[in-house]
């Protein structure tokens, strides 16, 4: 079968997605963790969203940033998971040609999405420990408004061009791709057709995103640490750290599994591809049922909303 521009229809089925080569005989009690992390995602990051919302006392910048995480976690979950669940669980492999790009789509937008968050998370921690008496005025609700605009558009404008420039391939006879969603090389490495182009956008996209965005946190840390070890005394310098604590066990959380995933994809021939694929998912399903524990453990207004909220007592 050939696929091409000419088989831009949902009637013409297109892909057929393995789910995790090499462990199909046991992919049935692999799914069993990944639907509870997805339950896990939706519940912690629902839960998050309604106590911002509902308590004014929250309306601050880093509960903003929190909630425009929890929503793009939400998204980021829920653009792989069911597809994902029902490859695993009841075999439905087929994915249609449009369907598999707007997952692609979706998966890599929300991801940058995400990275972006964190930079702007990274520059809440250096105001509030920097510039404590001016963080109103720097990171004022029109700031804050802007940089979650810019986040989104960045996400759109440099994943849009995914989709398009796989629309310009063919595919000839296999369409079997070997991972548990639609993954944007693993998609490129079907085609039959001249993919040079694509290869160099997704790695300058890569490098562009997680290299700028990695820099940018990087240096907010760096001037962060210069503050911190300039205050009088162990206990003001644990109360700076701890303010910063919940967001670099995020940080760790959502790069390094996405940095191992992404090197292995290019460079890591030897790495068997099944460890590949499960880092892979994973990559997509820790952080989004991680983050709303993280910080609910770590932020005490969070915490005791989160009691109110699930705690009746009798």
């Amino acid at each position: 079968m050939t696929l091409s521009n000419s088989s831009w229809s949902p009637l013409h089925p297109s892909f057929f997605l393995i789910g995790i080569p090499g462990l199909e005989e046991s992919q049935h009690w692999i799914a069993l963790p990944l639907c509870a992390l997805y339950l896990f995602a939706l519940v912690g990051n629902v839960t998050i969203l309604f106590i911002i919302w509902t308590d004014p006392c929250l309306h601050k910048p880093m509960y903003i940033f929190l909630a425009m995480l929890s929503g793009i976690d939400l998204v980021l979950a829920s653009s792989t998971a069911p597809k994902m669940l029902a490859v695993l669980l009841v075999d439905a492999h087929e994915i249609g040609y449009i369907l598999c790009l707007i997952q692609m789509f979706f998966i890599h937008a929300f991801s940058s999405m995400e990275s972006g968050v964190l930079v702007a998370m990274a520059l809440d921690c250096y105001v509030a420990i920097c510039h404590p008496l001016h963080h109103s005025t720097i990171l004022h609700p029109g700031v804050i408004g802007r940089i979650g605009m810019a986040v989104l558009l960045r996400g759109l404008v440099l994943l849009l061009p995914f989709p398009i420039l796989l629309g310009r391939l063919t595919f000839c006879q296999a369409t079997v791709i070997g991972h548990a969603y639609c993954e944007h090389m693993a998609v490129v490495k079907l085609a039959c057709s001249e993919t040079t182009v694509n290869r160099a956008y997704g790695l300058a996209v890569a490098l562009l995103v997680v290299g700028l965005d990695v820099l940018a946190i990087g240096i907010s840390y760096a001037l962060i640490l210069q503050a911190v070890v300039k205050l009088p005394g162990v206990e003001a310098r644990l109360k700076a750290f701890s303010t910063c604590g919940s967001h670099i066990c995020v940080i760790l959380a959502f790069y390094v599994p996405g940095m191992f995933s992404f090197l292995t994809h290019r460079f890591g021939h030897h790495v068997p591809h099944h460890v590949h694929v499960l880092l892979a998912t994973l990559y997509l399903l820790v952080p989004p049922a991680l983050n709303p524990f993280v910080y609910g453990v770590k932020t005490a207004q969070i915490r005791q909303r989160v009691l109110r909220v699930f705690y009746i007592k009798e």
